[in-house]
C-alpha cells in the first residue's frame, strides 16, 4: 500500500532546529525523524513513499539523493566522475517520490497535490514529525472492516507534568509524563481511500478542517482506537524527549533494519 507522508510544514515552534533544517530532518538518535517513520512503514511491509515536500524540500531531496553513497563504501572516478558502490549497505529497498507541493500550502492542499499519484486504491498517510508504536496490520485491517472512506488514528496523548494520585494530601503514586488516562486526539496515521481527494478543495485547505470535519458527519470517518505510545516532536522539549528514549536503548516507536 502507498504511504503519504507531509513533510512540508516550517516547523515554527521547534524553530532552534528548523531555522537550519526542515523538521523531518531533525534527528532522533543520529537518524532523521522522517527515516524513523518511514522504518515503521516499512516494518509492516509498506515500502512505497510518496512525500509532500515544502519549506527547505530540496534539503529532504539531497538527503535521499546522496543517501546510499553515503551509506555504502563507494568508488570515484575522478576523470569522468562516475560513482560505483562497492555494496549495498542500506539494508532498504525503499521507493521514494518526493513531491514539491508548495511552500505555503496546507496539509490539505499538501494531500490534493499527491492525487496523481495516490488516486488507484487506498493508501496510508502520516505527518513527518511523529513515532509510535502503533501495528499498521490491525490499522489497516480495521479500515478495510468498516467500508468508510477514512480512518484516522486516535490516541492518548503524553502528559506534559508527572500525574499525582493523593491519599488526603499524601501522595499516594507519582508516575512521571505518562499517557494520561482519558480524552483521544488525532495521531494522525490514516487509512484513506481515494474519494477524500473530492473534500479537499484548494492548497488553502486545511486537513483537519473542513474535510475532517464533513467526513465525520456524513459518517465516513472511523477511529482505530491505539492506548500504547504515541508522540509527536512539536517542540524541543519533545525532541529531548525522544532523544532520551533511543539513548535508553528502549524506544517503543524502534523497528529493526
Amino acid at each position: 500500500m502507498k504511504v503519504a507522508i507531509l513533510a512540508g510544514g516550517q516547523g515554527s515552534r521547534l524553530a532552534e532546529e528548523t531555522h537550519i533544517r526542515p523538521k523531518p530532518l531533525v534527528e532522533i538518535g543520529g537518524k532523521p525523524i522522517l527515516w524513523h517513520i518511514m522504518n515503521q512503514y516499512d516494518h509492516f511491509g509498506h515500502k512505497d513513499f510518496f512525500i509532500a515536500l515544502g519549506y527547505k524540500g530540496e534539503m529532504i531531496k539531497r538527503y535521499f539523493v546522496d543517501f546510499c553513497s553515503l551509506s555504502s563504501d563507494i568508488q570515484i572516478n575522478l576523470k569522468n566522475g562516475a560513482i560505483n558502490r562497492h555494496q549495498d549497505d542500506t539494508g532498504l529497498d525503499w521507493n521514494v517520490n518526493l513531491i514539491d507541493t508548495g511552500i505555503n500550502s496546507m496539509t490539505g492542499g499538501r494531500i490534493k497535490r499527491l492525487e496523481p499519484y495516490l488516486n488507484d486504491g487506498t493508501f496510508m498517510l502520516t505527518w513527518g514529525d511523529g513515532v509510535s508504536n502503533i501495528d499498521l496490520k490491525k490499522l489497516v485491517e480495521f479500515h478495510k472492516s468498516h467500508g468508510k472512506l477514512a480512518t484516522l488514528t486516535a490516541v492518548r496523548p503524553p502528559a506534559r507534568y508527572g500525574h499525582l494520585n493523593f491519599d488526603g494530601d499524601k501522595v499516594s503514586k507519582f508516575s512521571e509524563k505518562p499517557q494520561t488516562a482519558e480524552g483521544w486526539i488525532n495521531g494522525a496515521f490514516f487509512v484513506l481511500e481515494p474519494e477524500i481527494f473530492n473534500y479537499i478543495e484548494n492548497d488553502a485547505t486545511q486537513w483537519e478542517k473542513e474535510p475532517m470535519e464533513r467526513l465525520a458527519e456524513e459518517g465516513q470517518l472511523m477511529a482505530y482506537r491505539h492506548g500504547d505510545f504515541w508522540q509527536c516532536m512539536d517542540t524541543l522539549r519533545e525532541k529531548h524527549i525522544l532523544e532520551q528514549f533511543w539513548q535508553s536503548g528502549n524506544a517503543p516507536w524502534a523497528y529493526p533494519t
